[in-house]
Order: structure tokens, then sequence, then C-alpha cells
């Protein structure tokens, strides 16, 4: 191995996994909410986001998953986790009961080998039943309360918000554009997100 590779191999790498809004998908300028808080996270040694989205991914598949590609991608250096689960498990079926569970697997999983994790909520859309997915959030927050894990809600402060569902009404309610991912990325910023990372709150 090189030097450079080596040196590499030590840096902070944060994988991000989750569903097609880790991916930006809908926003013309590419950078989705990941991109926006990269933008905004200056620390004294470089950090290395690796985003790990796979479309309608539910709770089920991405705890399947989640380790195998991380290790592709972490080094020698501190490794974290961003969990981003959407909302898939209300349309294809998975109980909340499983939802929790696999949830829980993920972060149990992590802090087995010592990865910290973050998680970020599922936002609004406009194709899933509002209660249900209120009590997704919900059971979520609670998963990583229990395990003392940081949890951004994006569905209570996005559910009314005119920008947001303005957003939707232009998708056919799946996705944000623009300015939705940018309401995501600072829900992100203004809750724990620096203090996650050991950093100052402005970066």
């Amino acid at each position: 191995m090189s030097a450079h590779a080596a040196a590499g191999s030590d840096r902070r790498r944060i994988c991000v996994v989750g569903d097609e809004l880790v991916a930006g998908v809908g926003d013309a300028r590419g950078m989705g909410w990941t991109g926006r808080v990269a933008a905004r996270t200056r620390a004294e040694e470089p950090i290395e986001l690796y985003c790990l989205p796979v479309p309608d991914e539910t709770t089920t598949a991405l705890s399947g998953r989640w380790e195998s590609e991380c290790n592709r991608r972490f080094g020698h250096g501190e490794n974290r986790l961003v969990v981003a689960p959407g909302s898939a498990d209300l349309r294809q079926g998975v109980s909340l009961a499983r939802s929790r569970l696999n949830l829980a697997n993920v972060l149990d999983d992590a802090s087995n080998r010592n990865v910290p994790v973050f998680v970020l909520g599922p936002p609004p859309r406009s194709d899933v039943d509002p209660g249900a997915l209120g009590e997704l959030s919900t059971a979520f927050a609670d998963v990583c309360s229990r395990r003392r894990v940081p949890y951004v809600e994006t569905y209570q402060p996005l559910r009314d918000h005119e920008q947001w569902h303005s957003d939707l009404a232009t998708t056919g309610g799946r996705h944000p554009e623009q300015a939705g991912y940018g309401l995501l990325a600072w829900l992100v910023l203004h809750n724990g997100w620096h203090e996650w990372l050991g950093l100052p709150q402005d970066g």
C-alpha cells in the first residue's frame, strides 16, 4: 500500500444508507440533503462522506446490506454510520414491530463494532397514510432514544410545511426538490449533527 493510500485509510469516513432521498433524487443542483450537509461540515481533518442509497428500500433490506456495503468504504481510522430509513415499510406491508426490530438490529450491530450512528427519520410523503407515517417516525425515535443514538425527526416539522408540500406536489408526492432538500439539511445541521461529530456548531 502506498503512503498516500495509507494516509487516506486513516481519515474519518461516514457512510449514509437509506432510500432515494439519500441520493438527492429530484434536486436540480444534484446535492440533496447529504451534499448540503457535507458543504456545511468543516473539520481540521477531512471527512469522507459515502452515500449508499437504494430506491424504495425497506428497513428489512437496509438491515441486511448496510454492513457489507459499509465495510467496503470504511478505513482504519474513525468510521461512522448515518441511517436514513424512508417510508417504504408502509408501502410494502412491513409491520411496525418489524420496522422497530430492523432498525434496532442495525444500531446494535453498529454499536458492537464501535461505529457511532446518527439517524434521520422519514419525512412526509403524499402517497402514504400520514397517521401511519407519524407512528413509524415515533417508533424509530423510541428505538434511538433507548440506545442514546441521535435521531432527527423530520415528519412533525415538515408535516404542515408549505414549501415542503409544494415541492412534493410537483413530483407526485414521492420526493422533494431543491427547497425540500434544503429543509432536510437544515434539520440535520440544527439537531445534533455537529455535536455528533465533535465539531463546533458553525462547522
